[in-house]
């Protein structure tokens, strides 16, 4: 899904990179089904319980049992969606767009508006990467793959923000992936992982150190491909032309009478929760607030079912890698294979390093299990008791899961997949760029986990 047809000589280190992704980079779904083969004839070869029977009957079984998870986290990204292109939003991004004149200047503006979004809810920052990009790429020349690729660079922050997967889990009570409550009967509030030094400090180091290797990396006026008029992808003007409303039917679905009931209620209901148990956000309130803050902004309810339509068209490549990812993390689980990636780490480790070998476990098994949830359904029960054995922190031990998640995302073109179907630009290209982030990120999460968890 290439954006330009000529393609200028290419030079320079970066340029190396995104030649090698394009020639040996596959999509990501046949990427999936070749992760499922490796970690098949690993599990065979070396997993304590890794016959074939128990191998074939956890891969069926975790095709299937991943299918709700992957329904919230399709619903974070419709919700995000949703949300991006309602008209006031879009206002916003254009009136961001109109004060940059040149590549550096976009890079800037990426970078502080996409991390912003992703820190409040991954799913919003894939979607207003993705739109700016084609916004920017619009008004200004500039190389697109190198555009979307910050996009993606800036969003890689949001494993440690608001809608963090391993973050909202330990803080919900109940949720079957709160392994911190199962094992010690305590939830882990936010203030704990999220809002800390250890998190936050490298967060923002990431983003503003990349912000300054982007604008240092940019492709010389000769290589750069921009964005072609024809290229694919969704347009941020996606709503139809209903005309006026003549019907019942028409009348109804163009009113705001529905939305701001749906509003008051959802309000209403999340009001009712937090008055009772305290204010919290966990992963379905968050979906919830995302909801109906789109709604609000859509104004109607037509114009919000027209935004998840649009929004849907995204979703199946994603949808279509959940139940193969699924399967993956079943045959990790059910064969002991992940235990022993997981073990060998944390029998190495001690109080102050925990942390630090956790995450270093982590960036292996993200490979292999690319969702932030189902990954730490994977790890959670062998690091947390670990911590716990060793007297280590349990917030860092869990955040720095969550880091490398951030880190390995930059290599694993799993959440790129609705970045790059929205903003219409092959998988290669940006990947060619973000094995910087990757490398960059690695360095700084990987320092942050080894002294300020301490």
């Amino acid at each position: 899904m290439e954006v330009a047809a000529v393609r200028p000589p290419r030079r320079g280190m970066v340029s190396f990179f995104v030649t090698l992704f394009e020639r040996f980079m596959p999509d990501p779904f046949a990427l999936a089904i070749g992760l499922t083969f490796v970690v098949g004839v690993l599990a065979f070869a070396i997993a304590p319980k890794g016959d074939l029977k128990t191998i074939l009957s956890a891969w069926y079984a975790g095709c299937f049992n991943i299918l709700a998870f992957a329904f919230q986290m399709t619903l974070i990204l419709v919700t995000g969606h949703a949300l991006a292109t309602a008209t006031p939003v879009r206002r916003v991004l254009r009136r961001l767009v109109s004060v940059v004149s040149t590549p550096s200047q976009a890079i800037i503006l990426m970078f502080a508006v996409v991390s912003s979004a992703a820190w409040l809810n991954w799913g919003l920052g894939l979607v207003v990467g993705a739109f700016l990009a084609r916004e920017i790429a619009g008004r200004i020349r500039v190389d697109y793959g190198w555009l979307v690729a910050a996009a993606y660079s800036a969003w890689s922050v949001c494993n440690s923000g608001l809608s963090s997967s391993i973050a909202l889990s330990q803080a919900s009570h109940g949720s079957s992936l709160n392994v911190v409550e199962k094992l010690t009967g305590h939830i882990l509030p936010m203030t704990q992982t999220v809002f800390t030094t250890f998190t936050m400090l490298p967060t923002i180091a990431v983003v503003v150190v990349m912000c300054v290797i982007f604008i240092r990396i940019q492709p010389a006026a000769d290589d750069v491909i921009p964005l072609a008029e024809d290229a694919p992808g969704s347009s941020i003007e996606h709503r139809r032309d209903r005309g006026e409303a003549t019907t019942f039917a028409g009348s109804f679905e163009s009113s705001s009478l529905g939305t701001i009931f749906i509003v008051a209620v959802g309000a209403a209901a999340i009001g009712f929760e937090w008055w009772e148990k305290g204010a919290s956000l966990e992963l379905n309130t968050l979906i919830l607030l995302f909801l109906l803050a789109g709604m609000a902004l859509q104004r109607t309810p037509i114009a919000y079912a027209d935004a998840v339509r649009e929004a849907a068209r995204q979703t199946g490549s994603i949808l279509l890698q959940f139940p193969f990812y699924g399967g993956i993390m079943g045959i990790m689980v059910a064969t002991g294979l992940a235990g022993l990636i997981s073990q060998f780490f944390v029998g190495i480790a001690t109080a102050s390093t925990l942390p630090a070998w956790s995450y270093l476990s982590s960036l292996i098994i993200t490979f292999l299990v690319p969702s932030a949830g189902g990954h730490w359904a994977v790890q959670g029960p062998f690091v947390i008791p670990a911590a716990q054995a060793l007297k280590a922190s349990i917030p860092a031990t869990a955040m720095a899961v969550a880091m490398a998640e951030n880190v390995a995302n930059m290599l694993q073109p799993f959440w790129a997949v609705p970045l790059i179907a929205i903003a219409g630009i092959g998988i290669q290209r940006v990947l060619g760029y973000t094995i910087i982030t990757f490398l960059v990120s690695l360095v700084i999460y990987g320092l942050a986990v080894l002294f300020l968890t301490i």
